[in-house]
């Protein structure tokens, strides 16, 4: 995946655990409010580190 597409998909991803986070601590909930807190980074930091599968053809 190309790198400006990678840090725009992490931007996007993070804005919207960031609204998921301020919207369940809103309404009162506290376990999904951390398990946002915690998933987030944890998915960004993943896309990042494992590299994207490329599948070949039998030739």
């Amino acid at each position: 995946m190309p790198f400006h597409i990678k840090a725009a998909l992490s931007i996007i991803v993070l804005l919207v655990a960031g609204a998921g986070y301020v919207y369940e601590d809103a309404i009162g909930m506290y376990g999904p409010k951390i398990a946002i807190l915690l998933l987030a980074p944890f998915m960004v930091v993943a896309m990042w580190i494992f590299p994207e599968v490329n599948r070949r053809k039998a030739d």
